[in-house]
C-alpha cells in the first residue's frame, strides 16, 4: 500500500447509505472475548443479517480451534502434552502455527505464540508499586521460545519441547478470524464489507454507494477526532497501543505489551498501526513492531512488500515506513 495520507493511529470507519437497492447492515457483538463489528453490503436488511450470522458462526468455529481456555480445543490438547508427546492437529491449526513461527523468525522472536508460557508477574490494574526482581523477570520467560515448537509437516503434529510450555493466539487470532470471516462472505458473493475485530480490521469490495471504504486516522490522545481519512481497498489495518493498559513506576510508563524475549514491558512507543493485505499479518506485526521499537520495527517493515507502518512514539512524534506519505496540509 503506497502513498497513504495518514497522521496517527486509531481507527474509525466512514459509511454511507446505499444506492441501487443495496443497503449497509452492521452488527456489534462480543466474540473471542473481544468487541467485533461486522458490516456487510447486501440487497436488503434480512439478507445482510443472514450474512452476518454466517460470519459469526465462522468466527466461533475459529475460536473453538485456537482457544487455550477451551479444554476441548486442539490448542489446549497441544498445551496439555507439552514435554510429553507430539499432538496431531488439523491442517488449519498446523498451518497457522507454521505461519506464526515464520513471523517469529523474521521478527527475531518479538512475536512468539509461546508467550502464553510466561508467568504474569506484571500487573496493570494499579496494584503494582515496585519493579519485580531481575530473577523473577528472567524466570517468567524461561519457558518461552518459538524454537521449542516442533512441527512435523508430514504427520501434521505439534510438539512443545519443554514441560509447562504453552501456546496462545492472542496476538494473531483475531486477525486470523477476521480474514476467515471475510473469506467466507466473499465465497457467499457478499459484495463488500468490513470485519473489525477490536481494531484488527479487514475490508473488501466497496460501500453500498460504490465508494471506497475509508479508515479514519486519529490521534491516540484524542480518539474522537479524525485528522485524515484514507481509502482501504481489499486490505487490512491493525493497531496496537498502550493508551488503555499501562503501568507507571518511578515516573516511567510501561506498556502492557511484554517482550517475550526479556520479560520486560515495552517502553518508548505510544501506538503502532500496520497496513497489509491480511489482517492476520497486521495483527502479528503490530505487536512485533511495538516490541522491536521504532527504528528496528520500521526497518523491518521497509523490507517487506505490501506492508506499511505508522508509529507514534512516547513523545507523540509520528514516524512511518517508506511507502506512507504524510498529508502536510492537514
Amino acid at each position: 500500500m503506497k502513498s497513504l495520507c495518514v497522521l496517527s493511529c486509531c481507527l474509525a470507519i466512514l459509511m454511507s447509505h446505499g444506492q441501487e437497492g443495496n443497503v449497509t447492515v452492521k452488527k456489534t457483538l462480543k466474540l473471542m472475548g473481544s468487541r467485533f463489528e461486522i458490516t456487510v453490503v447486501a440487497p436488503n436488511e434480512e439478507i445482510g443479517y443472514i450474512n452476518i450470522d454466517e460470519a459469526v458462526s465462522e468466527i466461533e468455529r475459529i475460536e473453538k480451534l485456537i482457544s487455550s481456555w477451551d479444554d476441548d480445543s486442539e490448542t489446549s490438547k497441544v498445551n496439555r502434552n507439552a514435554g510429553i508427546v507430539p499432538v496431531k492437529v488439523s491442517p488449519e491449526l498446523f498451518n497457522l502455527i507454521e505461519r506464526s513461527k515464520k513471523i517469529s523468525e523474521i521478527t527475531d522472536g518479538a512475536f512468539d505464540i509461546s508467550y502464553a508460557s510466561m508467568d504474569h508477574i506484571w500487573k496493570f490494574d494499579g496494584s503494582m508499586d515496585k519493579m519485580p526482581s531481575e530473577q523473577q523477570i528472567k524466570q517468567s520467560v524461561a519457558k518461552v521460545g518459538h524454537s521449542n515448537i516442533i512441527l512435523d509437516q508430514k504427520e501434521k503434529t505439534v510438539f512443545l519441547k519443554e514441560p509447562g510450555m504453552r501456546i496462545g493466539f492472542g496476538a494473531i487470532g483475531k486477525g486470523y478470524a477476521a480474514d476467515k470471516a471475510k473469506e467466507l462472505l466473499i465465497s457467499k458473493q457478499v459484495k463488500g464489507g468490513i470485519i473489525n475485530a477490536s481494531g484488527d480490521l479487514t475490508t473488501w469490495g466497496t460501500k453500498s454507494t460504490g465508494e471506497k471504504w475509508l479508515v479514519g486516522i486519529a490521534n491516540p490522545l484524542s480518539k474522537d477526532k479524525v485528522f485524515s481519512w484514507l481509502p482501504v481497498v481489499e486490505s487490512s489495518v491493525a493497531t496496537s497501543g498502550n493508551y488503555e493498559k499501562y503501568l507507571m513506576l518511578n515516573g516511567k510508563k510501561y506498556s502492557h505489551i511484554i517482550d517475550p524475549r526479556t520479560g520486560y514491558p515495552t517502553t518508548g512507543i505510544h501506538s503502532v498501526t500496520i497496513f497489509a493485505k491480511q489482517a492476520e499479518l497486521c495483527d502479528a506485526l503490530a505487536t512485533a513492531v511495538f516490541i522491536m521499537g521504532k527504528d528496528t520495527g520500521i526497518h523491518l517493515i521497509n523490507q517487506m512488500d505490501g506492508v506499511e507502518v505508522v508509529v507514534v512514539d512516547s513523545e507523540n512524534k509520528i514516524h512511518r515506513s517508506s511507502g506512507i506519505i504524510f498529508d502536510t496540509n492537514q
